[in-house]
């Protein structure tokens, strides 16, 4: 679709053909790329690991918008913007404003005329003028059967007639109200035989009768007051409906006295009170249809604004209120089962307009993809959890910076590739039958240049081929012990804990694969834990660091394999303040107890004694923990690491390599 006033409008001539090329003006570019996944993965991991649940995650980023989209609290805050606009120019009083207006000047023009009239008939009507009821509605509904005297005050009286029954029928049938400027006895006719087949219909569909055939008949029929040309009984039943829950909305939002003036008037629709009761009866019938419609008033407004509205373009403004609410309903996603796939795109778009529509859609599709492939996932409980494939993209993500803080060599590190059997010793050795290592190439050249200088003529032979040589990895079985102590939430040490976990537990999944991690969690208790667990755990106000039970899970964990290189990392930022019972319970103090020192201790040196090489990582800069840790490696021969909070992950993930080599 092409912009013809658009600057970068550019013309082509081909033959007898032009074309017109400009910016595209039909909405949200077509081409315009689709949301990065991983962005949103990694905003969702941002999210869960500062302590929201997948969910609250998800919620937030569809709430704030990605990748320049809008997000749902800004397409609220746009529809609510809309509504107040609305509401501000609203006054519902217009058909009664144009009422009394009519009506002063019938009765103006009947005193006027009855004046210079001599006799008592003509002062029996003025008598008959002056008694009127005070209100609008019981005024006009008197002077129904009275005998205009005036030309110009007939003609006012039966403006006003037909005035009140464009508008009651413009209130449930679009277009009515234009259709029916200079309506004849023969169009009342009409639309009373109109209205009575179609309160049949009804009645047949209410009674659970098969309604095509008499739908088509009526359509032929009637089909020119219906303009939407509905296809069904039950699509012609929404249409109606719609408007016909708006115009009670508008009688609700009404004064008593105002509702008691209109309901006074609506007799006198096109002078004719039949007409008022066949709608009254569509109305009835329409709620009992559609019981769960906005008929109460959900959308009730007050109004009061500047500009004011017959009834029909009053309904239509109730309308389109109500349609706002819905809407902003389903951005708001707070009801029971919300997706973003209930958001009415098309009115939505008519609302804000098309980039509108065009960003909610993009957001429905994240959702979609999200859960599509397979990166978020449903636990057993029903809650929503980042899946192993989010899980690896945080981890690739973490190991990624990490891999940038520790440098070039840490980075070759990363992307080198291994021989089957291990790691390279810089030496090389024949090939074998078997063998899977790489070739030493020169080394394979050089061989195969000196067999050629002693005569032998053939290129390439098996013989000359030598291997790079490799010696057996290492295997480790590694504890991750992390503190998930209160303070470590309070000081801002929580995220950077879970990003420490991703990487090493990435790099160990995917470079070192015969490793054996345990990922151990440890407040007032600890807790051998899933990575996803540890990634969407929430901080909670408990105190106690219990570094105790984490060397027993430790130590657990590592006699699973005894022929491994038995590796522990503490990352803590608290002096041990509790420890498990002989019967299992935990004991805090705090200060802490001389017997939560000894335990730990104890535990320290049953570890040490199965060689287990232990790295404490302390942070923050408390003296009584960098003394109290000092001393613990000193007696297991490990390592104290002071990190600061962005680098613990590359602290972290150095020491395992340096452990493992």
């Amino acid at each position: 679709m092409a912009d013809p006033a658009g600057s970068d409008r550019r013309a082509h001539l081909r033959g007898p053909h032009r074309y017109a090329y400009g910016r595209y003006t039909g909405g949200a570019d077509p081409l315009a790329p689709p949301v990065d996944l991983r962005a949103a993965v990694d905003r969702l991991g941002q999210e869960v690991m500062e302590g929201s649940s997948p969910s609250q995650a998800l919620q937030e980023l569809l709430r704030q918008g990605i990748d320049g989209r809008t997000g749902l609290d800004e397409l609220t805050r746009q529809l609510w913007e809309r509504r107040r606009d609305l509401q501000r120019r609203t006054n519902f009083d217009g058909t009664l404003q144009e009422v009394r207006r009519l009506l002063e000047r019938a009765l103006e023009a009947e005193r006027t005329a009855l004046q210079p009239q001599a006799g008592d008939d003509a002062r029996f009507r003025e008598m008959q003028l002056d008694a009127l009821p005070s209100d609008t509605g019981g005024a006009v509904r008197e002077l129904s059967a009275y005998d205009w005297q005036s030309a110009e005050a007939r003609q006012a009286y039966q403006d006003i007639q037909d005035l009140l029954g464009r508008e009651l029928l413009e209130q449930r049938f679009s277009g009515m109200k234009e259709a029916l400027q200079q309506a004849t006895p023969q169009d009342v006719a009409r639309i009373k035989d109109m209205l009575s087949d179609l309160n049949q219909l009804l009645e047949h569909h209410r009674d659970g009768q098969d309604t095509t055939a008499e739908f088509e008949r009526f359509m032929q029929q009637h089909g020119e007051f219906f303009p939407e040309q509905p296809s069904s009984t039950d699509e012609l039943v929404d249409i109606l409906a719609e408007r016909s829950a708006a115009a009670q909305r508008l009688m609700n939002s009404m004064t008593p006295e105002q509702r008691a003036e209109l309901a006074a008037l609506t007799e006198q629709a096109f002078g004719d009170p039949q007409l008022a009761a066949q709608l009254a009866e569509l109305d009835a019938q329409l709620q009992g249809l559609r019981p769960g419609g906005d008929w109460d008033g959900r959308s009730r407004v007050r109004g009061k604004g500047a500009d004011p509205m017959g009834l029909g373009e009053a309904t239509r403004a109730l309308q389109e209120l109500g349609r706002l609410d819905a809407l902003a309903e389903q951005l708001g996603q707070s009801y029971p089962g919300a997706r973003l796939d209930d958001i009415d795109l098309d009115a939505l778009r008519e609302a804000l307009g098309s980039q509108a529509s065009a960003d909610a859609r993009a957001l429905a599709d994240l959702e979609r993809e999200l859960r599509g492939q397979g990166l978020l996932t449903r636990a057993p409980d029903g809650s929503l959890m980042l899946s192993p494939k989010a899980l690896r993209r945080l981890g690739e993500a973490a190991l990624a910076d990490v891999v940038e803080s520790l440098g070039s060599r840490a980075g070759q590190r990363q992307t080198r590739r291994s021989g089957a059997t291990g790691e390279p010793t810089g030496a090389s050795r024949p090939w074998a039958h078997g063998d899977t290592e790489a070739w030493d190439v020169p080394r394979t050249l050089l061989n195969a240049t000196v067999r050629r200088a002693g005569g032998d003529t053939r290129p390439l032979d098996v013989t000359d081929v030598e291997v790079v040589d490799t010696e057996r990895r290492t295997r480790a079985a590694v504890a991750l012990c992390v503190d998930t102590s209160w303070s470590m939430v309070q000081e801002g040490r929580w995220v950077p804990m879970k990003r420490t976990a991703l990487a090493l537990h990435h790099l160990v999944s995917t470079r070192f694969r015969n490793d054996e991690l345990a990922l151990i969690t440890f407040g007032r208790t600890a807790e051998e834990v899933e990575l996803g667990n540890l990634v969407a755990l929430e901080g909670a106000w408990m105190q106690g660091t219990n570094l105790h039970h984490a060397l027993l899970l430790a130590g657990r964990h590592l006699r699973r394999f005894p022929d491994a290189t038995p590796v522990v990392l503490v990352v803590t930022d608290g002096e041990p303040t509790a420890h498990l019972e002989s019967d299992g319970t935990p004991h805090f103090s705090y200060p802490p107890d001389p017997r939560t020192i000894a335990a730990t201790v104890e535990e320290i040196d049953r570890l040490t004694g199965r060689s287990a090489a232990f790295t404490f990582f302390v942070l923050g800069e408390d003296p009584r923990l960098v003394a109290f840790l000092d001393t613990l490696a000193r007696r297991c021969g490990g390592r104290v690491v002071a990190p600061s909070l962005d680098g613990l992950s590359a602290e972290v993930v150095a020491d395992y390599l340096r452990t493992r080599r």
